[in-house]
């Protein structure tokens, strides 16, 4: 195939003049490491096929706006990849169907809970839950991250594009923050 001879420079320059063959042959060529990027953080392989496609959707509309600055076509697409994950984790759709089903099923329930323990325990998370919106994006995001997802501050910080430090503060913060709002929703 001509496309495995070029260079991925050569092949952006190509499908910036309209080659879509060129276009086609980066999607060959970067497909699974994107691919691989998304699936680790989403753990849902139909959500990471439909991530990785839209990721290139987007490269697609947007690549005459990508200039060579020292890296590779590769970092670019990752970079959309990157936000489109996190776009993904912040919309009101997944954290409806997706954040607040695994809060509330996550923990088991012993055999000696009754009714009214179960009850109280729901109540609990769905409490944290309200109190999480009124967080900010970023805040919300890092507490999601850490907390409902299970994800390390490595990770997190991958996620939010930000560095270890950063997500501990960010963390701390909000912890904070969650501490002031809960006692006022308890009054409520």
């Amino acid at each position: 195939m001509a496309g495995d001879a070029l260079s991925a420079r050569e092949l952006v320059e190509r499908a910036q003049q309209g080659d879509v063959d060129a276009f086609g042959a980066l999607y060959d060529r970067y497909t699974q490491v994107v691919f691989r990027f998304v699936l680790s953080r989403v753990g849902n392989y139909a959500l990471a096929e439909d991530l990785t496609g839209d990721t290139f959707v987007r490269a697609w509309r947007r690549l005459e706006t990508f200039t060579w600055q020292g890296r590779d076509v590769g970092g670019w697409l990752i970079t959309i990849a990157r936000n489109l994950v996190a776009d993904h984790f912040a919309s009101a759709r997944y954290r409806r169907e997706v954040a607040t089903e695994d809060v509330l099923t996550s923990a088991p329930t012993e055999l000696v809970d009754g009714p009214e323990d179960i009850v109280v325990r729901n109540a609990e998370r769905v409490r944290v839950l309200s109190a999480l919106s009124h967080l900010g994006h970023e805040q919300r995001a890092c507490v999601e991250a850490r907390f409902l997802k299970g994800l390390s501050v490595a990770e997190t910080a991958q996620l939010l594009g930000r560095n270890d430090g950063a997500v501990r503060a960010l963390q701390y913060r909000a912890l904070r923050s969650l501490a002031n709002i809960l006692p006022r929703q308890t009054a409520a």
